[in-house]
Formats: structure tokens, C-alpha cells, sequence
């Protein structure tokens, strides 16, 4: 595998990011070094020539990773441990010990290891963070299903294991992504997450689930949108500020209510309740009792 990485101001991220993540989509990842005023964008692919179009169009490098990628990444993870709430914390590697975390003070705070490096999501971006928490908040309630879509490092999902979920699907049209959130679930012993490659555009979608994540384009939300309502709970991120506006009447068109819109720099989050959750009994109820969920179909 190959990743194409560059190191730049905060200003040319401003002006390049949407245009990468148009050719990139979830394979864009982005890390923020506290006190440093440069950022590194990074670009996964599984061959040199996918990366060379964007190496012409915005410079950088090309690197070829190592076999071992991925436990190479995990063994230099520095950067300090998330907490989503008081019911998980998130590491690029190891145990509490292994990241000079104080464990004692963390209790038994289940934990979720997912290494940087050529990554797809490791909830560092304000995307991903507003939708942890907000995955953290609605899933309180007892037994739950959760679709993810765009899964990249499957992070929402394991999370999502971790905060009580008995049955999760992962989709992502990316085979990288797939690969590494199978990877990750290996590495945290989750088996009750079916991560598949597929579209999440034509991808059949399970009949009743309780959450589903996306962490999308705000144009590709507002397409699918139909699609999501029959959840109880929608959890929409990927979304830009000024994007904000379009996507809120898209949920009203679709009788979509939503609960509450978090924002973190340039970006925001949308907590809504889609039809199942607005049919509920004062429409604040838990999780509906977990089913079965069928696997998707690939077109």
C-alpha cells in the first residue's frame, strides 16, 4: 500500500480540503500537533499510480508503507487518549500504561485502540468527535443496532460495541478502509461488526435498525436522506457550516426532526430522530429491542 502525504499551513488546508476530499473521501486524513502551525494531510491507496493525480495537482510525496504498517503506526502513537464521556476512552495504541495514561483514574473506562497512520478516522477530527459523543449520548438506553456508513477505520461502529450495541454493519465503498476497520476490530476482539465494501448510494439498507452514523458529504446526506428516516436515532457529520443551511431543509423535507446541531471550527454535526424514534412514545425513547440485521448487498 501507498500513502500520499503533505505537510502545510492552516491556510492552503482552507483552501484545498473539500477539493481532497472530493477525490479522497474518507481516505483524507488530517493531523492537528498541538503548538505547531502545520498540518498533514494524508492519502491512502492500494497502488503509487491512484496517488499520482493528486501528487500533480497539490505536491507532496509518495511513500510505499511497510507490510507491518499498521503495528508500526500503533507502537509510535503519542498522542493523548480521548475520552468519550465516562464510558470509553480511545488510544492509538496499547493499554493505559502503554500510553502514560493514569489508569487508576480511569477505572475500568473501556478502552478502543485505533492506530494512526495512513488512517481513515481516529477521532481526532471534529467530525468524528462531535459524532462519538453524540453516538454517546443516545445510546444510554439499553440494547442497540447502528449502521454505520463511511465507516473508514470503522471507529463509530467499534465505539458503538463498546457503548452496548449487539449487532453493527460498517459500510464503506473503499476495500482499504474495510481492511483496516476489520483490522481494528481484530485488534479490539469486536466480532459483532459486519464491515462490508459497498455503496452507501445503491447499498440495500436494513429495514429497521435503532442509530445509524454517517460521517458524509453533505451532498451525499442529502441524497440518501430518504433512505436513513426509518432509523430511530441519525447521526449526520461531514458537513460544513455553510452547507448547514441546505442540509436542515433537507430534514425538513423528509419529516426529519432534529434534536440538536453541535458545531466544532468549520464544521458541524446534526443529532435528528427519524421516523421510528418520532412515533415513539414521547418521542424520547430508548433503543427498540435489537433484530437481526441482514447483510448488505454490494452493487
Amino acid at each position: 500500500m501507498f500513502v500520499w502525504r503533505k505537510r502545510a499551513g492552516a491556510g492552503w488546508l482552507a483552501a484545498n480540503e473539500m477539493a481532497l476530499r472530493e477525490i479522497a473521501g474518507q481516505r483524507l486524513a488530517i493531523f492537528f500537533k498541538p503548538q505547531h502551525k502545520n498540518v498533514i494531510a494524508e492519502i491512502a491507496g492500494k497502488n503509487r499510480s491512484d496517488l499520482e493525480n493528486i501528487r500533480s495537482r497539490f505536491g507532496g510525496t509518495i511513500e510505499k508503507l511497510p507490510r507491518d504498517w499498521l503495528t508500526r503506526f500503533a507502537r509510535a502513537g503519542t498522542v493523548q487518549p480521548i475520552e468519550i464521556g465516562a464510558r470509553l476512552v480511545i488510544t492509538r495504541s496499547g493499554g493505559h500504561q502503554a500510553t502514560g495514561y493514569n489508569k487508576s483514574a480511569l477505572g475500568k473506562t473501556p478502552l478502543l485502540v485505533i492506530p494512526a497512520g495512513a488512517a481513515f478516522g481516529t477521532g481526532e477530527h471534529a467530525t468524528t468527535a462531535m459524532s462519538l459523543r453524540l453516538l454517546e449520548r443516545v445510546s444510554r438506553k439499553g440494547e442497540f443496532s447502528l449502521l454505520d456508513l463511511g465507516t473508514g477505520s470503522g471507529i463509530l461502529a467499534l465505539a458503538a460495541v463498546r457503548f452496548g450495541a449487539k449487532r453493527g454493519i460498517g459500510i464503506d465503498n473503499d476495500p482499504i478502509a474495510i481492511a483496516t476497520a476489520r483490522e481494528n476490530a481484530r485488534r479490539n476482539r469486536i466480532d459483532n461488526v459486519d464491515f462490508q465494501v459497498a455503496s452507501v448510494v445503491r447499498g440495500a439498507f436494513p429495514r429497521q435498525i435503532d442509530i445509524v452514523t454517517a460521517n458524509l458529504f453533505s451532498e451525499l446526506l442529502i441524497e440518501i436522506l430518504p433512505r436513513l428516516k426509518r432509523a430511530r436515532w441519525l447521526i449526520l457529520s461531514g458537513v460544513l457550516r455553510n452547507q448547514e443551511a441546505d442540509l436542515r431543509r433537507a430534514l425538513k423535507r423528509n419529516r426529519i426532526a432534529m434534536v440538536e446541531t453541535r458545531r466544532r471550527g468549520k464544521w458541524i454535526a446534526i443529532l435528528a430522530q427519524g421516523k421510528a424514534g418520532s412515533s415513539s412514545r414521547g418521542g424520547n425513547a430508548g433503543p427498540a429491542r435489537i433484530r437481526r440485521i441482514p447483510r448488505l448487498r454490494a452493487r
